[in-house]
């Protein structure tokens, strides 16, 4: 993704949350989005090592391995995110890019995956709610367990049409503050990893939601390996701790429905 591109999605991020525990100075909401995977393990070993809950959204996704994310071959590694308690949402089975809205009510998408990857294709509200229904008609398949009721629009990419047929659906949209976008999605000839880690110590405060792909194919150095553990601990040393959205102020209320 282009920086331009990458400076609209911050347009179209939240803002940020409420003040944290008192123990804390702030607290900071890591999220993770499917990607190529091939971060996944070592994500799951980091957040594990410094006991960190962490939000996950899930779309089936083509990975390094040559499956895909929500196939049986991934079974293990979702069931143990459940028995850490991880928060799990939805980000469209097919990972839709959102495009604009149609006539007639429709929505407009770009699928990555699926029969329609690649091609332009107009949903009805219902349709795209099947989309989010189906990570966790697979979810269940997979770890007997439903998604958390929140999802995140592939690319950031909303409208209030957008957002209201997720409401309908019963998901939360959650997107990311400014601060909390990685860049790990960015070239990194032009934004090293040690600048985008820089930006991040210097710019995160307590209630702000981060952006971490779980693996992206077009970056050449890819940021979690350099960057993730400095990143926890570079913020654990400033006061902050860390939660899943299940405990951030503007989502707890839709856990309790």
């Amino acid at each position: 993704m282009k920086f331009t591109a990458a400076l609209t999605l911050l347009a179209l991020a939240v803002t940020p949350a409420a003040p944290a525990a008192a123990h804390c100075k702030g607290t900071v909401y890591l999220t993770f989005d499917t990607g190529s995977q091939s971060q996944a393990e070592l994500i799951a070993d980091t957040l594990k090592r410094h006991h960190i809950q962490a939000s996950f959204f899930l779309a089936n996704e083509k990975t390094v391995r040559g499956d895909y994310s929500l196939d049986p071959a991934w079974s293990a590694f979702w069931k143990a995110r459940v028995a850490e308690g991880h928060v799990i949402g939805s980000h469209t089975f097919d990972h839709a890019v959102f495009v604009r809205d149609g006539a007639d009510g429709q929505l407009v998408f770009k699928p990555g995956f699926g029969e329609s990857a690649g091609k332009q294709v107009s949903w009805s509200a219902r349709q795209y709610c099947e989309q989010l229904q189906r990570v966790d008609q697979r979810f269940v398949e997979l770890t007997g367990r439903h998604l958390d009721p929140v999802w995140r629009a592939p690319a950031g990419r909303t409208s209030p049409r957008l957002l209201e047929a997720g409401r309908a659906c019963g998901y939360a949209h959650v997107g990311w503050t400014p601060a909390g976008f990685s860049g790990d999605e960015l070239s990194s000839e032009k934004y090293p990893n040690t600048v985008l880690l820089q930006k991040s110590l210097r710019m995160l405060k307590g209630g702000d939601i981060v952006l971490i792909h779980m693996g992206i194919w077009s970056r050449k150095d890819p940021w979690a390996p350099a960057n993730l553990e400095p990143l926890i601990s570079g913020l654990e040393q400033k006061g902050m701790c860390f939660a899943t959205l299940r405990e951030h102020p503007d989502y707890a209320s839709v856990f309790k429905k």
